[in-house]
């Protein structure tokens, strides 16, 4: 009887801590280079269940862990993301900003929710079925891209670090001397 009840109290502590996994909707960034210090991001399940699903299996993988923020464009945001070719090695061939993941692209996820200062979108090519893991953070409103990129969060703490991060050049926004996402969490 205490064995059945003993082990009915743990199989529920397992489904608890299970569901309290489950609802791990903040992305704790670790910025190192020029920008330092920590980004929480909320990401939004309900707005983009797709593409937060694919940005927390990355997380799990520790595939975001030591990539740059490769292209960040003055007065418009910071893109980061490249698991395949943000690394320090594919970075320094000038590779960085043209790959993705092994995991599959996935369908566009448009919300009415606006691109204001501290919203997080997901990177893509031309077709709008194209983004896969880079993503990237606006440092005002932008509003020309409502409806046509996915929302999958906000900045919720850490703009100041966002703000900081190293600038790229000319309208492409490319970075020599990028600040890395050294780790990348759940909480």
């Amino acid at each position: 009887m205490i064995r059945r009840a003993f082990l009915a109290l743990v199989a529920m502590l397992g489904l608890v801590g299970a569901a309290a996994a489950a609802d791990q909707n903040i992305m704790v960034i670790e910025v190192n280079g020029k920008a330092t210090g920590t980004v929480e991001i909320q990401l939004l399940p309900d707005v983009a269940p797709k593409h937060v699903a694919q940005i927390k299996a990355l997380i799990k993988q520790g595939a975001y862990n030591n990539v740059a923020f490769h292209r960040v464009i003055e007065g418009f945001m910071a893109q980061t993301g490249d698991v395949e070719f943000g690394t320090k090695a594919a970075f320094a061939q000038g590779k960085a900003g043209t790959g993705g993941s092994t995991l599959p692209d996935l369908p566009a996820e448009f919300s009415k929710i606006p691109f204001e200062r501290g919203t997080v979108g997901m990177a893509r090519a031309q077709d709008p079925n194209s983004a896969n893991s880079q993503f990237f953070i606006t440092f005002q409103p932008a509003p020309f891209l409502d409806g046509q990129y996915t929302v999958v969060g906000k900045v919720i703490s850490g703009m100041d670090v966002v703000d900081q991060i190293q600038r790229g050049a000319g309208q492409s926004g490319m970075v020599d001397a990028p600040d890395w996402m050294t780790k990348v969490t759940l909480k």
